[in-house]
């Protein structure tokens, strides 16, 4: 495999033997160095091929990691925050940007090459974070044209027609009241669920959106940051998901649920995280294969499925996205 860790100061940081070396980016690439890189999406049908959403726009590799040449197109010196594709036709793919530029969606019909923008039109400004930004986008894979998007301070919203329309979720007067959104997550049960986890609280819907639950984190899960949630490749039920005592935080758990998110149990750590769980990594490659990356560089690898973890020797500046990719990318000079 190929390991790929996206950071905030170092650029993207790759293994290409399980962990034992790691090498930082070539110079006179088109992601910096040093650059700060939001998110990773390696190309479902090419493993050589990985996407990264920069804070100059939009770059891919199609060397598993090694070279980085940007897209010459309307996101161009954007910030991506979130990168995401319809599972049945991945030449439909979504991008949403954020802080320092303004957040706005994208849509892409011809595999990254060009892009349209989509509503909703958001504020430049925002309570709590300064600039909205983009951190969770989900195509529901049983039902493509189901999208949701979910923006740091600034609200869930859902697309019903794959995106051409959307409406707001959360409001005063409605289940969901919390704009600060961090990660929803649909599993296919049976019963179908969708998941969507805001700053404090974990809401869980059984009926496509129409009704939610909730459960405050602090007093269900003993924190009061949620932050991330990954559902497992290949399993209808099985979801993860990371919360702190802030951000950056000073210690985090993992839960883990097999049931859809009706109930959770803490997964053991060899360690304690020293910040924020920021971002879980995955393939279905190997779904057993997961990683878990905190807000200040801790990296946990599971092999089993989740079930347990080992620290990872090589820490990292602060960790924005984790993935994998089933090849081994060509190797240099380790760092």
């Amino acid at each position: 495999m190929t390991i790929l860790v996206a950071t905030d100061g170092q650029g993207i940081l790759r293994s290409a033997d399980h962990g034992k070396t790691w090498q930082r980016l070539d110079t006179e690439q088109d992601i910096d160095f040093d650059g700060t890189v939001r998110c990773l999406m390696p190309d479902p049908d090419d493993p050589h091929v990985i996407y990264a959403g920069s804070e100059q726009g939009l770059c891919r590799s199609t060397d598993a990691g090694v070279t980085w040449k940007r897209i010459d197109c309307v996101l161009k010196n954007q910030t991506i925050w979130q990168l995401t594709y319809d599972p049945t036709n991945p030449s439909i793919m979504f991008a949403g940007t954020g802080s320092p530029t303004r957040a706005a969606l994208y849509r892409s019909k011809d595999r990254g090459a060009s892009w349209h923008r989509l509503t909703p039109d958001l504020p430049e400004r925002c309570k709590g974070v300064g600039r909205p930004r983009f951190v969770t986008l989900t195509v529901d894979p049983t039902d493509t044209k189901s999208i949701w998007a979910g923006v740091e301070e600034t609200g869930l919203f859902h697309s019903a027609d794959g995106g051409d329309s959307w409406d707001r979720i959360d409001a005063p007067d409605r289940d969901i009241k919390n704009t600060d959104i961090h990660s929803v997550v649909i599993l296919d049960g049976p019963p179908k669920a969708i998941l969507v986890l805001v700053v404090n609280a974990l809401h869980r819907s059984s009926d496509g959106g129409r009704t939610w639950d909730m459960r405050v984190a602090r007093d269900a899960f003993g924190l009061r940051y949620a932050r991330v949630m990954l559902a497992q490749p290949a399993s209808p039920n099985t979801v993860f998901m990371g919360i702190s005592d802030g951000t950056p935080g000073t210690t985090s758990i993992i839960l883990r649920s097999d049931d859809a998110g009706k109930s959770w149990e803490k997964v053991p750590l060899p360690t304690n995280p020293n910040s924020c769980v920021w971002a879980f990594g995955a393939n279905s490659a190997d779904p057993d294969t997961l990683f878990a990356g905190t807000k200040y560089g801790h990296l946990f690898r599971s092999n089993d499925g989740g079930r347990t973890w080992a620290k990872e020797w090589r820490e990292f500046s602060e960790i924005t996205a984790v993935t994998w990719v089933p090849v081994a990318a060509k190797s240099t000079a380790a760092h």
